[in-house]
């Protein structure tokens, strides 16, 4: 479900601000179970994939990704690209309980005005490509519900500053086979060095070390 609009704010007395918003909801079943296709649940990855997938298509392609905090979401993260283009999250449970909604709810919010600004502008820059290899390591993790996806992003990069070039959430899942009180985090995590080729020695030992301090640090456990 979407919907586009504004929305209006007093800065100051007698003066507004205009923004115009997309607002996108999905929960639920993408589509239903049949002979040749099984059931998928619109999940965080889904609206994230989604989101990504039409800012790409406006031409905005390089998008970073920042831990983020609404008070109606669980958990959140913006996406960027020079100034803050969206923001997407977890509805709080017990938003969607005063709704009386049982199923997890993802929502995203993207900036429109600003990304108008982007598209209009055309920028085109060019970076050298790097000489070595990036390379990409998940983890599954259990953590607590007060848990959020800032901590665990600034927990890894304070932990692996020299080669952990980036942390994304790619997941997020709340429901059935959980304990109480628990939810599960899906991360990416991307090491890089810019001197040389990392040897899989490296890439375990820096893995490691981050997977030990979240343990640590925020009490999580692989999954």
């Amino acid at each position: 479900m979407f919907e586009f609009g504004n929305t209006y704010h007093q800065y100051q007395e007698r003066q507004f601000t205009e923004q115009k918003h997309l607002s996108l909801v999905t929960t639920g079943a993408i589509h239903e179970q049949s002979w040749n296709n099984t059931s998928r649940t619109a999940d965080f990855f889904y609206l994230k994939g989604a989101v990504i997938s039409a800012l790409k298509r406006l031409g905005i392609t390089k998008i970073n990704e920042k831990p983020t905090k609404m008070d109606f979401l669980s958990e959140g993260i913006s996406l960027n690209s020079g100034t803050k283009i969206a923001d997407l999250g977890v509805v709080k449970k017990k938003v969607c309980k005063s709704f009386d909604i049982d199923a997890t709810v993802h929502y995203a919010n993207i900036y429109w005005d600003e990304v108008l600004k982007l598209v209009k502008e055309d920028r085109k820059s060019v970076t050298a490509i790097p000489k070595f290899p990036a390379v990409k390591r998940d983890l599954a993790l259990l953590v607590n519900d007060e848990t959020s996806f800032k901590e665990l992003h600034d927990i890894a990069l304070q932990t692996e500053k020299k080669l952990l070039k980036e942390v994304q959430l790619f997941d997020v899942y709340e429901g059935k086979n959980l304990a109480k009180g628990k939810k599960s985090y899906a991360l990416s995590f991307l090491l890089q060095d810019e001197v040389k080729t990392l040897t899989d020695k490296q890439i375990d030992k820096a893995m490691q070390k981050i997977q030990q301090q979240l343990e640590k640090q925020a009490g999580v456990e692989l999954r």
